[in-house]
C-alpha cells in the first residue's frame, strides 16, 4: 500500500466529537438496529442546523422521521426536543404504518433551509416536503408538496414511465441557495432547479441538469459517462458561486462554475476522478488516496473550504478553494482515517471513537460547527471546525 503525505492540516479538532448524539456503543457492544427513542436512531443520513446555537434537526432514516433539539446539544445522547413522522418517540415504520400525510415520512433523507423553515426529502414518497416555518413542537404538518399533486399521492414519477417537470423518483437532496431551489432527483439521475422558491404544490422546475430534458431519466444519458450525466446525484451545495453536486453512483463530485442556465449543461471540472468518462471506485485500485473518492454522498462549503463526505472510505476530505477550478486535484484535508491510503470502518473496523467514521453520509457546517450524520455508527456527531489552524 503507497503512503501519501500526511494531511498538511485537520479541519476537523483531533479531540473529534464535542457531542454524540446516539446511543453510545458500549466495548464488546455491535451496533445493530435500535428501537425508537428520544436518544436512538437508526441510519440517520440528513442534517439540518439553523445556526451555531440551533435548532437541529436530522433524518432518522431508519426510524422514518424528523427529531429536533431547541438548540445545539451540549452532551452527549442528549434527548430530542421534538419528532415529526410518527405519533411519538417510540414507534416507528414508514408513513407511521398509515397511509401518507402531510407530517408522515417514508426514509426521510436531506434537510436544508427554506426561507424561514425547512425543506426535507422524503424519499420514498417521491416528494419534497416544506414547512414554511421551523416547526416548534412535534408533527407540525408541512405547508407545500413537490413531486406528487398532494400529499396523499406518493407513486414514483406520478406513476407515469416517464419522469416530468413536476415529478421525482426516490428524491435523495435538497438545497436552498440565492433563492433557488436545488432537488437530487436520484433515480431520475438528474438535478432539477427552481429559479425562485416555490409557492405551489407540485409546482413544476424550471430546469434540469443530468437529462437533456424533463422527461428523459436514464442513467448516464444513456451513454459513456459525461460532464453533464449522472448516475446517482445525492447532495448539493455552494462553494462561492459554483453550484456542487455529489455524483455518488459515478464516484465522484461534479462543479459547475456559477449557476447553470441552461438543461444539461455539462459540469467544469470533477473530484475523485481522473477524467470525465471514469467512474471506477477509488480510481479502480481497492485502497482511496487523497484524490480518489468511492460513492460520495455528502458535501458542504465553509469559506474557502469543501468538505465531502467520502462514504464508502467512511472519511471525510475538504480541498481549499483555488484560483481557477481547473487546478484543484488533490485534497488537503483528512477526517475519519489515519491517513489517505486508508478506508475501513472506525479506522481498522474497530468500534466507534470521537473521532471515527462508518459509512458517513451526511455533513453540514454552520460557522465552526460541523454536524455529521454518522450513519452506519446510528449517530450524529457534533464536530468543531478549526478555520485558522
Amino acid at each position: 500500500m503507497t503512503q501519501t503525505a500526511t494531511p498538511q492540516k485537520l479541519t476537523f479538532s483531533p479531540q473529534g466529537a464535542e457531542v454524540i448524539l446516539g446511543r453510545s456503543i458500549e466495548p464488546e457492544q455491535l451496533v445493530i438496529p435500535v428501537a425508537p427513542s428520544r436518544i436512538d436512531m437508526f441510519g440517520p443520513r440528513g442534517v439540518y442546523l439553523k445556526s451555531e446555537t440551533g435548532p437541529l434537526w436530522v433524518s432518522d432514516t431508519g426510524h422514518h422521521r424528523l427529531l429536533g433539539w431547541r438548540s445545539l446539544p451540549t452532551r452527549d445522547s442528549q434527548p430530542a426536543d421534538w419528532v415529526i413522522g410518527q405519533p411519538d418517540f417510540n414507534h416507528e415504520g414508514q408513513n407511521a404504518k398509515s397511509t401518507p400525510g402531510r407530517s408522515t415520512l417514508s426514509v426521510p433523507t436531506g434537510i436544508c433551509a427554506f426561507g424561514e423553515g425547512f425543506a426535507v426529502a422524503d424519499a420514498w414518497n417521491h416528494r419534497i416536503l416544506i414547512w414554511k416555518k421551523l416547526p416548534e413542537e412535534s408533527n407540525v404538518p408541512a405547508d407545500l408538496v413537490l413531486g406528487q399533486a398532494d400529499f396523499i399521492a406518493n407513486e414514483p414519477n406520478r406513476g407515469q414511465q416517464e419522469a416530468a417537470a413536476n415529478t421525482l423518483n426516490w428524491c435523495y437532496g435538497v438545497f436552498s441557495d440565492q433563492g433557488k431551489l436545488f432537488v437530487a432527483d436520484t433515480g431520475n439521475r438528474r438535478v432539477l432547479i427552481w429559479h425562485q422558491l416555490p409557492e405551489e404544490n407540485g409546482q413544476k422546475a424550471d430546469l434540469v441538469l443530468g437529462q437533456p430534458d424533463m422527461r428523459s431519466r436514464n442513467e448516464n444519458n444513456g451513454g459513456t459517462p459525461s460532464a453533464s450525466s449522472m448516475r446517482w446525484c445525492h447532495d448539493i451545495t455552494f462553494w462561492g458561486d459554483n453550484l456542487v453536486v455529489t455524483d455518488a453512483g459515478n464516484n465522484r463530485v461534479m462543479i459547475w462554475s456559477g449557476i447553470p442556465r441552461e438543461n444539461n449543461a455539462p459540469c467544469a471540472v470533477v473530484l475523485g476522478q481522473k477524467s470525465f468518462d471514469a467512474v471506477e471506485m477509488n480510481q479502480g485500485v481497492y485502497f482511496p488516496n487523497a484524490s480518489s473518492l468511492s460513492m460520495p454522498y455528502g458535501v458542504a462549503a465553509n469559506d474557502d473550504w469543501l468538505l465531502v463526505a467520502d462514504t464508502a472510505n467512511s472519511r471525510l476530505l475538504g480541498w481549499k478553494k483555488l484560483e481557477s477550478l481547473s487546478f484543484l486535484r488533490e485534497s488537503q484535508v483528512l477526517a475519519g482515517q489515519i491517513d489517505f491510503n486508508r478506508k475501513g470502518e472506525n479506522r481498522d473496523f474497530g468500534l466507534p471513537t470521537r473521532d471515527s467514521l462508518n459509512w458517513c453520509y451526511g455533513i453540514k457546517i454552520c460557522g465552526k460547527t460541523a454536524v455529521i450524520a454518522d450513519s452506519g455508527n446510528n449517530r450524529i456527531l457534533v464536530w468543531r471546525f478549526n478555520h485558522d489552524d
